[in-house]
């Protein structure tokens, strides 16, 4: 089966959101008002972002024009430093469909942002994998970070 990977359009934000809505659920997320008021919120950013030009995404279509897959990237502004772009790609909402994983989709749509992040001068990119994508970016030399958090509520 031969899959097409293409960029995103505004008109393609009902996929994305699917997408992040799998995503979410397949982590165990079945708070369904939590859901709805994320898919939400995450709308009404992802279309001012894309209007920016700081939230580029890529769709995984299936032959006869079904979407399989997709991720987007937002470019995050970096605090200054000596080796560092003003902008950092982050890798977010990464989901196949489930009768479509273990295709490769994951992994072509990740070296599509990554190309295009080069392009564009960019040098390096962040994510949080999950723990069912974390074998899909190791295998591409993505490296785990000392990156900590603390919850404040």
């Amino acid at each position: 089966m031969s899959f097409v990977i293409r960029r995103a359009t505004p008109r393609d934000l009902k996929h994305l959101r699917r997408h992040r809505d799998g995503m979410f659920r397949d982590m165990g997320c079945d708070d369904e008002k939590a859901l709805a008021a994320a898919d939400r919120a995450y709308a009404t950013w992802a279309r001012a972002r894309m209007r920016s030009g700081r939230f580029k995404a890529w769709l995984a279509i299936a032959p006869g024009g079904r979407v399989a897959a997709g991720g987007a990237i937002w470019l995050r502004q970096q605090q200054p430093g000596p080796r560092r772009a003003p902008m950092a790609p982050y890798l977010l909402s990464m989901y196949t469909e489930p009768e479509f994983r273990g295709k490769g989709l994951a992994t072509k749509i990740v070296k599509a942002a990554t190309a295009w992040s080069r392009k564009t001068g960019l040098t390096k990119m962040l994510l949080h994998a999950s723990v069912k994508g974390r074998g899909v970016y190791e295998r591409l030399g993505w490296k785990r970070t000392w990156e900590m958090e603390f919850p404040l509520a």
